[in-house]
């Protein structure tokens, strides 16, 4: 309790004060977003993990535990926080990883973050900690806060306590590649993704395909046979790559766009080197020439949107800009949960 007790003076003084609180774990995610302003609220020193049931399938832990630790536990009895979160740095905490609401390679076939909270405690711009959800699947019906604030990046209030759902480590789990171009890829896995397979990952870049297969070991044998393709030897070390970025791919200085887009979008021509993931559905694009007018405008027009995911130039806005009135609704909630606008002020928009 005495942590929390410092956090609610803090941010009671703060509001107060009229000083910006900037909400940080380890720090591995500062470059995510629009660039961070105010004093540290650090939230490490509020870690440790609260409940675990194996049984039940869930999980609850503080916001300053290490997501590593986090990850440990749960391998111990063959489980897994299934929406693969990114660590980007050895630091990352939990809390930080619920609040940037980024995924892995599982995404597209087991869900996202926001899919996995179950309830959290949110301490809120006047000091009061708000208890939303619960730890049951029943208590997260209807207008659910707590997976909301999945991927709002602490602009609500500091994420003090979470609650996930964990799910089973598949029992087999094979990749394989095939060389083969971007358009036949696209088609490829969105032909295989109306199929029952154990599809659990893809990845198309430099003119190679990489599926993950995870289930069942006769599931898997099955998926190989009537696929084809050739085995990756170091499929866990490829797709742990590509999910804390590691791969060839990302290396450089050229700004890093995310486009999210329909899964049956052809060939995105934007003049820049693409990597293709989620069944088709997400685009990252190496784009050092590309306008971002031409690049946002291009998204739209396919139904998808664009974020400046790293580097490049922050000033143009990171995400995509909101329709109006999405955009007071944003305005409102802020205006709910934050009224002094402490915590991480224009970390979003």
């Amino acid at each position: 309790m005495q942590a929390i007790e410092q956090f609610q003076e803090r941010v009671r003084a703060a509001a107060a004060g009229g000083t910006a609180l900037c909400i940080r774990g380890g720090g591995t995610k500062d470059w995510y977003g629009q660039r961070p302003e105010g004093e540290v609220l650090d939230t490490r020193g509020y870690a440790g993990i609260i409940d675990y049931e194996p049984t039940e399938l869930v999980i609850t832990a503080r916001c300053g535990t290490p997501l590593a630790e986090i990850e440990a536990l749960l391998s111990e009895r063959r489980q897994m926080l299934a929406f693969e979160p990114p660590h980007f740095g050895a630091g990352a905490t939990f809390g930080g990883a619920i609040a940037a609401g980024l995924s892995g390679p599982r995404r597209a076939t087991s869900g996202g973050v926001r899919d996995f909270v179950l309830g959290a405690k949110l301490l809120d711009g006047k000091g009061d900690l708000l208890s939303f959800g619960g730890q049951v699947m029943k208590n997260v019906a209807g207008y659910d806060v707590s997976r909301m604030l999945a991927g709002s990046l602490g602009t609500l209030g500091v994420l003090m306590e979470i609650s996930v759902k964990v799910l089973p480590r598949p029992v087999a789990e094979t990749t394989l590649r095939f060389e083969i171009g971007e358009i036949d890829a696209i088609r490829k896995l969105n032909e295989w993704g109306g199929q029952p397979l154990p599809l659990s990952a893809s990845c198309w870049v430099d003119g190679v395909l990489a599926l993950r297969l995870s289930g069942a070991q006769a599931a898997v044998d099955a998926a190989i046979r009537s696929l084809g393709g050739e085995p990756m030897p170091d499929g866990a070390g490829f797709w742990a790559g590509l999910r804390e970025q590691r791969l060839a791919f990302f290396a450089g200085e050229e700004p890093l766009w995310r486009l999210s887009v329909p899964s049956t979008t052809g060939a995105i021509v934007l003049g820049g080197a693409q990597l293709i993931e989620w069944g088709g559905a997400q685009r990252w694009l190496r784009a050092d020439t590309a306008s971002v007018t031409a690049i946002r405008r291009t998204a739209a027009a396919i139904g998808g949107h664009a974020t400046l995911f790293r580097g490049g130039d922050k000033g143009v806005g990171v995400f995509q800009p909101l329709q109006p009135a999405v955009a007071k609704i944003h305005e409102r909630l802020k205006a709910s949960f934050d009224p002094s606008h402490v915590f991480n002020p224009g970390r979003m928009y």
